[in-house]
């Protein structure tokens, strides 16, 4: 009994990941054809194509990030984001993941996003984390000075993280992509470096 207990629990471990990947993903279909029907059933009619929503979702994004490009275009976006910007939470809310989207994306301008590992001196104790910000010369008056920089410390299962501003020498580049940390973060460091890559 105690070894079909054991079978039963690696089964749903291996199968739990795949099935609710797979539920979420068909979530998110069901919805974009959903969505996309609504939106162009007015122009073709009972006329229907099985993965039309996921297209026109993915043209959609593509079409946006082409316009955004354009200053114009941004400016207008810039209208279009006021009412998120300016009411008292939902600004805060909006802010937080708009910033948080953007370090993320690619920038020219801005150096790559590192990857570190943040250790104290007299302490064996590692963190691994993020580096957000390689100068603090622009930050308030209160801040130390000196050559420090701001790193984000990410908690397990995306619950949240911690922001601190630490001397440059505190750190150890890791030779591994931001999205990899992320990933690693999310679920504690459970899983193995060698899965990490080959997802």
């Amino acid at each position: 009994m105690k070894r079909l207990y054991q079978y039963f629990f690696r089964g749903l471990i291996t199968a739990l990941p795949l099935g609710l990947t797979v539920y979420f993903l068909y979530l998110f279909l069901t919805w974009a054809e959903k969505f996309a029907m609504w939106w162009i059933r007015p122009f073709i009619g009972e006329f229907y194509l099985p993965g039309l929503g996921l297209v026109l979702g993915i043209a959609s994004i593509i079409l946006l990030g082409f316009l955004i490009s354009h200053r114009h275009v941004g400016k207008l976006l810039s209208l279009v984001e006021l009412p998120f910007t300016n009411l008292p939470v939902i600004k805060s809310i909006y802010t937080s993941l708009k910033n948080f989207a953007d370090y993320f994306s690619p920038h020219k301008d801005t150096p790559p996003q590192q990857v570190v590992t943040l250790k104290m001196p007299g302490n064996d104790l590692e963190m691994v984390g993020l580096i957000t910000r390689q100068n603090l010369a622009d930050l308030p008056k209160g801040f130390l000075q000196g050559d420090r920089v701001a790193v984000y410390l990410p908690m397990g299962y995306m619950i949240g993280g911690y922001t601190v501003f630490v001397p440059r020498d505190w750190l150890q580049p890791i030779d591994m992509s931001v999205e990899e940390a992320m990933r690693s973060s999310l679920f504690a460091w459970m899983a193995t470096h060698n899965n990490v890559n080959s997802k």
